[in-house]
């Protein structure tokens, strides 16, 4: 459950203080699932996580909500030399940000960045065993925005898509570009293997 681009997902912890932007948190119902893969030696081992019930933001942080940021001095300007013409439409997810970048947006906005056990519980529809965020069936364009032949890729349009533009890929709870569109930061430091990691939902923030 890989992404394309590094954006950001966005965890509720109260109101944004802003009322420039408006974040659709999704309640997530807590639950037991089984984290992790056996495709890639970073998703190993495969370990039960119990999360507890959270919202999520229902889209990605769109480049409007993040510029609302940047003009209230709350956020740095992303990496222009990153950001092509392409990526920067207003309903477009925000790209090129950094982690600290994603951070300061989040508590701006009233939450903070999920854990990445949080991000793959609500990914897999609450934790259901499944491959992608609207099942088992194999990724389409009908369904997320990836590269679904070499030559075109974002299906087609060699760039993100505006955010929840392949509804027929979201999740039960209504979150979308669970998969395809971007990459997400998460709150948890980069680790080689899932050895280790939390059982209790919370982000890893000890380094490798």
């Amino acid at each position: 459950m890989r992404r394309l681009w590094a954006a950001l997902a966005l965890l509720g912890l109260g109101a944004a203080p802003d009322k420039k932007i408006k974040i659709d948190w999704v309640r997530i119902p807590g639950g037991v699932f089984s984290m992790g893969s056996t495709e890639f030696p970073q998703e190993y081992p495969i370990h039960k996580v119990t999360v507890r019930t959270f919202e999520l933001g229902r889209t990605e942080v769109t480049n409007r909500q993040y510029q609302a940021c940047v003009e209230a001095g709350a956020c740095t300007i992303p990496d222009l030399n990153c950001l092509a013409p392409a990526f920067r439409g207003l309903e477009q997810p925000a790209v090129c940000v950094s982690w600290t970048q994603a951070r300061a947006f989040a508590s701006w906005a009233g939450g903070r960045l999920p854990s990445e056990s949080e991000w793959e519980y609500a990914a897999r529809g609450a934790g259901r065993p499944q491959r992608y965020a609207w099942g088992d069936e194999q990724p389409t364009c009908l369904r997320a925005v990836f590269s679904e032949r070499a030559e075109a890729p974002g299906c087609g349009r060699g760039a993100t898509w505006p955010v929840c533009s392949k509804p027929r890929g979201n999740t039960k709870q209504g979150l979308c570009d669970m998969g395809g569109n971007v990459w997400e930061w998460t709150e948890d430091w980069y680790h080689d293997t899932y050895e280790g990691a939390p059982d209790d939902g919370s982000a890893w923030l000890v380094k490798s």
